[in-house]
């Protein structure tokens, strides 16, 4: 049994500012653009995605949309793609999608494709945290932290009370 002691990543201060940093950054690289969607996978991508959409509302003039993606993560291949609301005229609209922990790709991968065929003319990613291990070809636009890791660590976001990015 592993008895080693989790490393504390980020305090809920921490995380607050890289929050704070990515709207900024968001808002910056889309300022020309009419409106933004922001897309959350669920559970921790959704609330992260709410978060950035709060901060850019209260930040920026810009015409924002929330949207939340559910599928069964443990079966992706065969899940169905969830979304609420149901896209609608999202093309040429950028979208922002948002996820916790950015590992090998997969997950957001998946998430993408609803948004690939509604036609949507940019598509980017933002992420909590990238552990650099790309499987498949998803690149962060935005990153609130970079974090070294190997294959056997395991990176846990508490988006909550109890908010903290441990790495194990």
């Amino acid at each position: 049994m592993d008895s080693q002691e989790p490393t504390l990543i980020l305090t809920k201060h921490e995380i607050e500012q890289k929050i704070n940093r990515l709207a900024y950054q968001v808002y910056e690289y889309n300022f020309e653009e009419k409106e933004l969607v922001i897309c959350g996978i669920w559970s921790r991508g959704y609330t992260l995605a709410e978060r950035i959409y709060a901060k850019l509302k209260e930040i920026s003039p810009l015409k924002l949309q929330l949207i939340k993606i559910q599928y069964d993560k443990t079966n992706k291949r065969d899940s169905v793609i969830i979304v609420e609301p149901a896209l609608q005229n999202l093309q040429e609209k950028a979208v922002i999608m948002c996820d916790d922990v950015l590992y090998t790709g997969k997950s957001m991968a998946y998430a993408t494709v609803p948004f690939l065929n509604a036609g949507v003319r940019k598509l980017q990613c933002l992420v909590l945290i990238h552990r650099n291990h790309p499987t498949y070809p998803i690149l962060p636009t935005f990153v609130g932290l970079s974090l070294a890791t190997t294959l056997q660590e395991h990176v846990t976001v508490n988006m909550g009370a109890e908010e903290k990015v441990y790495l194990k």
